[in-house]
């Protein structure tokens, strides 16, 4: 480690993305990910069979196709906008002249939550802010990201002092940034008559063992529907992106896309405010597959609210966490904290 003077570090976390849509560099990332016990929480004798034995040989072939659809020149959208919205909340704090030293770490692939935090102290960073980019607390997100900074940690001799922002998902910031989101696509296109806001799923023993994530999902979504005064009828909350045959959060995404325009939708906006940045679930599950799903059930417009990304709103949103949560931190961050 460094012989700078301490300072404060920030790890953002998301959580990963393969290498390339090759269906070898899919399959790699799928291991890791479904290998988590976070992620799957089955008995590890039952489950390791089945993903070695028959996931990952049938799955990575369909999810490279998907890669593919949405992958850019410049590599992945997770992790090229994910590197995006680290600049600019590098930029943002920097124009205060408060700014810790930021890093990215992803969960499931390269650069790790292990070098991430390798390169905060190689720098001089003695106290670090976890930050996940995952406005929902769920064990699966979340607290994976928590395992992973305890791992990466365990073998120091001296970790460095520690604190984790475990959700910001009802922050009137926060809020106002995707009603922006939402609205500037509406300003564009016309306004729906519809709006679904989607969440990314997890298995309903999850919540009844006591995850928070479907209450603060509820949250988010009665919270956004409040501020952009839509009527109960003019907004729906959704779950997507399940996997296997156990009963997971419902409604379906997929499935109420389906049955809303007979039900005389025709006309529809989704947003995803789970996700911090864009991704495969937002960019082709939601963007292609939900698209084409909605459109050929008799849907006549469909509109997909972008994620936070890296704007100004999403870095000034972040900006505003890492001054609360460092305030006071030994001469960390000044200024009055932020109001949530």
């Amino acid at each position: 480690m460094s012989n700078a003077p301490g300072r404060t570090g920030v790890l953002l976390v998301n959580s990963g993305t393969p290498a390339s849509p090759s269906v070898r560099d899919v399959r790699r990332f799928l291991a890791a990910f479904l290998s988590d016990p976070r992620v799957v929480e089955l008995p590890r004798a039952a489950w390791l069979p089945i993903l070695h034995g028959f996931v990952l040989r049938t799955r990575p072939a369909a999810s490279a196709k998907k890669y593919l659809r949405i992958w850019t020149p410049e590599g992945s959208p997770l992790l090229v906008i994910s590197q995006a919205l680290r600049a600019a909340l590098i930029e943002k704090l920097n124009a205060r002249g408060d700014a810790p030293l930021i890093e990215l770490g992803m969960l499931y692939s390269a650069p790790s939550v292990a070098e991430g935090l390798a390169t905060l102290r190689a720098s001089g960073a003695d106290r670090i802010l976890v930050l996940p980019l995952f406005p929902q607390y769920s064990g699966a997100s979340t607290g994976a990201a928590f395992d992973a900074v305890a791992k990466a940690l365990t073998p120091l001799r001296v970790v460095p002092e520690l604190r984790f922002v475990t959700s910001y998902h009802a922050r009137r910031d926060f809020i106002a940034a995707w009603c922006g989101s939402i609205e500037s696509v509406w300003q564009a296109q016309g306004r729906t008559s519809h709006t679904l806001f989607s969440f990314h799923g997890i298995p309903q023993r999850a919540i009844d063992r006591g995850d928070p994530y479907a209450v603060q999902c509820h949250q988010t979504a009665s919270e956004l529907a409040g501020a952009l005064r839509l009527r109960p009828d003019e907004w729906s909350i959704s779950f997507q992106s399940r996997v296997g045959v156990a009963r997971w959060l419902q409604p379906y995404t997929f499935e109420l896309v389906g049955q809303l325009p007979g039900k005389g939708i025709g006309d529809l906006t989704i947003a995803c405010p789970g996700f911090a940045v864009d991704c495969l679930e937002t960019l082709e599950e939601i963007g292609i597959e939900n698209r084409e799903r909605f459109m050929s059930a008799g849907g006549k417009r469909f509109l997909y609210a972008p994620a936070l990304n890296a704007g100004s709103a999403h870095a000034e949103l972040l900006a505003q966490i890492i001054r609360l949560q460092t305030q006071g931190w030994h001469g960390a961050g000044s200024g009055p904290p932020a109001i949530a």
